[in-house]
């Protein structure tokens, strides 16, 4: 068989394979599909008629490594009278190299082209393909390697700005090279410095899929799944599964800049000895505080969770005092509190932040009332 000889093909692999951080197969299966464009490209050149679509079904190019090369076979169709050369082969003319072939069979043929015949414009055609080819393996890599990790906190660190976004780079593990991640300006929060190479702890939002350009992870420092990882790394007991984490809400980017960024978590456990809401904040706040410190300051509030909705909504509304709850309608989850006079800004919050938050916590509307309304308005 002849062969098209690419001298170095050995040593371009290698070097492709350390730079792309590819395997082997995969570079040499993307060299491939990019020779084989190549050689479209030349016999396209040569055909004065457009070919259709499937013309180049039966045709395949094989790598030869050790011969530093490649040939090109046609599967073609052994037949009596030959009307398209690229497809079918005399009998005749295959009887002289296989004498046990019939008609109608199907016979490999070498159809490598000449040394000096794969041109200019097909190598550069081969290039082009190539590029794209590893471009394409890359992002397959990064997909099937991160998207099990959606959902998991990772450490990125600064790269460069564009636009509003920050694109960081992170590792999934120690033998792979940096891959580049974007964080939107909505899943920024306002108190983080992000200055070139700084490092921060960022929430893998989502792999993006297909071929468009840019990074294809997408992060977050504004999501809850961060502030649960947070807990779960400082507190031993979530970990163990001895407290639970039943539900959290969170507002990383209030819209008024005056407002800090805030987050209502709802913890529980099934040991009687153990408090939750203890175990989350440590021995003076030591583990708060330590996700308090990551978060730049956001603040937090622990609340035990109770199956009774009252008990529950009260708790929410943490730190304001809580006189009475009272669920008007259970069906659509409408509930009415009422708190002392003097409480019933912190019961609120500013602009409404904390009765937000309880509510998205709890999964209850909640009406506020201050005690002296209240009672005002239910007596006759």
């Amino acid at each position: 068989m002849s062969i098209v000889k690419l001298p170095g093909l050995k040593m371009l692999i290698e070097e492709i394979s350390q730079s792309h951080n590819l395997p082997r197969t995969s570079v040499q299966e993307a060299l491939r599909e990019a020779l084989f464009k190549g050689y479209e490209r030349f016999r396209r050149s040569k055909h004065p008629e457009p070919f259709p679509e499937d013309y180049f079904d039966n045709f395949r190019l094989e790598l030869d490594i050790e011969e530093e090369g490649f040939r090109v076979l046609a599967l073609k169709m052994v037949t009596e009278n030959v009307e398209d050369t690229d497809h079918q082969i005399a009998l005749a003319d295959v009887r002289e190299f296989n004498e046990d072939v019939e008609l109608e069979n199907e016979v490999l043929v070498d159809v490598t082209p000449e040394q000096k015949d794969f041109g200019r414009m097909a190598a550069i055609q081969t290039k082009q393909v190539l590029q794209q080819k590893l471009r394409d393996q890359q992002r397959s890599m990064i997909q099937g390697e991160f998207k099990e990790l959606e959902g998991e906190v990772l450490t990125a660190k600064v790269l460069r700005f564009e636009g509003k976004s920050v694109i960081m780079t992170l590792k999934s593990n120690a033998n792979r090279p940096e891959v580049e991640a974007e964080l939107p300006f909505h899943e920024q929060i306002s108190s983080d410095n992000y200055r070139a190479n700084a490092s921060f702890k960022v929430y893998l939002k989502k792999v993006r899929e297909g071929s468009q350009r840019g990074p294809q992870l997408l992060v977050s420092r504004a999501d809850a799944g961060l502030v649960v990882y947070l807990f779960a790394n400082e507190v031993p007991e979530l970990e163990e599964g001895v407290v639970r984490i039943i539900a959290i809400a969170r507002e990383a980017n209030p819209t008024n800049p005056n407002i800090s960024a805030r987050t209502k978590i709802a913890v529980d456990t099934l040991e009687r000895d153990v408090d939750p809401v203890g175990s989350c904040i440590g021995a003076r706040g030591s583990r708060i505080q330590a996700v308090v410190n990551e978060l730049k300051g956001e603040k937090i509030d622990v609340i035990r969770w109770s199956p009774d909705p009252a008990t529950y909504i009260a708790n929410a509304l943490s730190p304001a005092q809580i006189d009475l709850v009272r669920l008007i309608n259970p069906e659509e989850r409408q509930s009415i509190v009422v708190v002392p006079d003097n409480h019933l800004s912190l019961a609120i919050g500013k602009e409404g932040q904390n009765v937000r938050l309880a509510a998205r916590l709890t999964g209850w509307k909640i009406d506020i009332k201050r005690k002296s309304q209240y009672f005002d308005e239910e007596s006759p």
